[in-house]
């Protein structure tokens, strides 16, 4: 008898127990998390795809037909103003110089003779006058060939570095033929492309003539070491994709960035007394931002929001929400529109305390 009524006692405890357990768990489960939009200045950046330039990209190519008798630099190298680079075989333009010479020599000596003869008298000027002629023709001739000749020789316009060689020793080079490229790297241009609507935006609000500085995020996700400058506008917009092109300007002393290289520009956007919200607090219908505002009784109500702008799990309102408004965070598939729930209040500073992604003024 004793045994059976302990048996009944664990058998009650046992059932209080569950039956606790299964109250606490269903508190739980209709107590929802609540937060209200955070107001604050907030500067974010917005990303635009973007290709860097050298200040001076050129070809180089081959002035003269003939054969490349000397490479003296190699591909990557560092390359001063003037220094000579490649040298195309002189021969027939050695000899077009020195036929050249030797004929101007011959019209400066028949000039100078005709000249004495004109001041005695002996010739007529008409004479002297095509004695100078010839003399103009030679030297004339000369230059050119002179000039020929310096062409057989590629030597740098401006520091650079020497891009990949398109021919090699010994090629027969016909005139215009594409020998490397020359970049010079000390500063370099990054073009990206804005839209119509965020040109007329930063028109608007910074103004064209005071662009602030922007960062320049490379293949690696890594930001370049300095800041660019907005120097340019393109006069156009593109029609077709309605687009308008940007040139920034960075340094570059070290030479990190090469011709040809791609990466995102960070434009700075400034915004003064954002409503900062979860994105997990909205939900979607028809394209269309929503979120369930807790009113004070408690009962959800489902409200149209408009987004300002998007970074990584936040959104910026600007239209649908007050700062004091709550908004359900976690469990909206668990609800509908008119449901009146339970609620703990999140502060949502910790959240963005928490996530880091804002940089706040």
């Amino acid at each position: 008898m004793t045994r059976i009524l302990i048996l009944l006692c664990l058998v009650g405890i046992l059932g209080n127990t569950a039956c606790e357990h299964k109250k606490e768990a269903e508190h739980h489960e209709s107590t929802f998390r609540v937060t209200s939009p955070i107001k604050m200045d907030t500067v974010v950046f917005q990303e635009y795809v973007s290709q860097v330039h050298s200040i001076q990209h050129i070809e180089l190519r081959a002035l003269e037909r003939g054969y490349l008798q000397k490479v003296f630099v190699d591909e990557g190298q560092h390359i001063k103003k003037g220094q000579l680079m490649f040298q195309i075989m002189p021969l027939i333009y050695e000899a077009e110089k020195q036929r050249a010479s030797a004929e101007a020599d011959f019209a400066e000596i028949e000039y100078n003779n005709t000249q004495s003869l004109a001041d005695s008298n002996i010739v007529s000027y008409n004479e002297l006058a095509m004695s100078r002629a010839k003399l103009a023709k030679a030297t004339a001739e000369l230059n050119l060939a002179k000039a020929h000749l310096g062409f057989t020789e590629i030597r740098a316009p401006f520091d650079g570095i020497m891009g990949r060689f398109q021919v090699r020793l010994g090629s027969l080079l016909d005139e215009g033929e594409l020998l490397s490229t020359l970049s010079d790297n000390s500063k370099m241009w990054v073009y990206f492309n804005v839209p119509e609507a965020e040109y007329l935006d930063y028109a608007s609000t910074t103004g064209l003539d005071n662009m602030p500085e922007v960062q320049f995020k490379m293949a690696n996700n890594k930001n370049f070491s300095h800041s660019g400058i907005i120097e340019t506008i393109e006069a156009d917009f593109n029609n077709e994709t309605g687009n308008i092109a940007f040139r920034a300007t960075f340094p570059n002393e070290k030479g990190v960035l090469r011709h040809g290289e791609t990466g995102n520009i960070l434009m700075p956007v400034s915004f003064d007394d954002a409503l900062i919200i979860p994105q997990k607090a909205t939900f979607e219908i028809l394209d269309r931002k929503y979120v369930f505002i807790v009113d004070d009784t408690n009962t959800l109500r489902t409200t149209e929001i408009t987004i300002a702008h998007e970074v990584p799990h936040l959104y910026m309102v600007s239209g649908g929400l007050k700062a004091d408004d709550k908004i359900l965070i976690e469990g909206l598939r668990k609800v509908k529109n008119n449901q009146e729930i339970k609620y703990d209040f999140l502060d949502q500073k910790e959240i963005l305390k928490d996530l880091n992604l804002l940089h706040a003024e």
